[in-house]
């Protein structure tokens, strides 16, 4: 009988079974970190719109708080320059509404000049990308929304609980 070289293909599905066990288990924890880790990406962004906003406000006091998202961050044609209509105190993804798996939206109202302010954050896809929504207003209180729906308006978010 010569002596057998290699390994027979009962012993290479063992292998790759205890592999597809280990990914299973695996899979969902990695998930749940990168959801965890979008959330906290987002409130950390609802923060900077909210130092952004202040900033807008006492920098252009005859406009107040920034129309919309876009007003605070760069322009994409040209290098930053501060103006009202892009005075770049965040960065061009944020600026965009999109970052990290979340969709951001920053508006002011009132005035003129503006005085008030909301800024939400909400997940682009719910359960995915993170289950938790965030806003703020002027009162500069991060807020959190179970549901993932987070508030548009200043009353909306005023009735979420604070983070």
């Amino acid at each position: 009988m010569k002596k057998q070289q290699g390994f027979s293909l009962i012993e290479l599905l063992i292998v790759v079974a205890i592999i597809l066990i280990i990914a299973a288990i695996a899979i969902p924890n990695l998930l749940r970190a990168r959801m965890a880790a979008n959330e906290s990406s987002a409130a950390a962004s609802i923060r900077t719109i909210n130092t952004a906003e202040v900033t807008y406000q006492s920098s252009y006091p005859t406009t107040g708080f920034a129309a919309a998202l876009v007003n605070l961050g760069p322009s994409a044609a040209v290098p930053c320059a501060a103006v009202i209509a892009t005075a770049c105190l965040i960065d061009g993804n944020l600026a965009s509404g999109v970052k990290t798996g979340y969709n951001f939206t920053a508006a002011g109202s009132g005035g003129p000049p503006k005085t008030t302010y909301s800024a939400n954050g909400k997940p682009v896809t719910a359960n995915q990308t993170g289950v938790r929504a965030f806003c703020s207003f002027e009162d500069a209180v991060v807020r959190v929304d179970p549901a993932g729906t987070g508030g548009t308006t200043v009353a909306t978010c005023a009735a979420f609980s604070p983070l």
